[in-house]
């Protein structure tokens, strides 16, 4: 496999990468690289995965009690309030 040292990896939308996908991102960090994921699990595109089965989720329960990670979650939107609505009731 493919080592990645020395750089910040930045994946967007992983809340439609599945379980084995952050592996197989995670594995490839090298030494000195740091790597952020961002989603949001009730915006899921993907049509096998659900707020509990999708990598993001996974990741984080996986990884909230190691000491070389964090987690934030934000509680408040940043696009309009129709897309605040469909993501709640749809």
């Amino acid at each position: 496999g493919r080592s990645i040292p020395g750089q910040f990896i930045l994946c967007d939308e992983a809340q439609n990468l599945t379980p084995n996908m952050i592996k197989t991102l995670v594995t490839r960090v090298g030494e000195g690289s740091k790597i952020v994921f961002t989603g949001d699990p009730d915006q899921i595109d993907h049509p096998y995965l659900d707020a509990s089965s999708n990598g993001l989720t996974y990741l984080v329960e996986k990884l909230k009690r190691e000491p070389i990670s964090g987690h934030v979650t934000l509680v408040k939107g940043e696009r309009s309030e129709v897309a605040e609505m469909g993501a709640r009731l749809l």
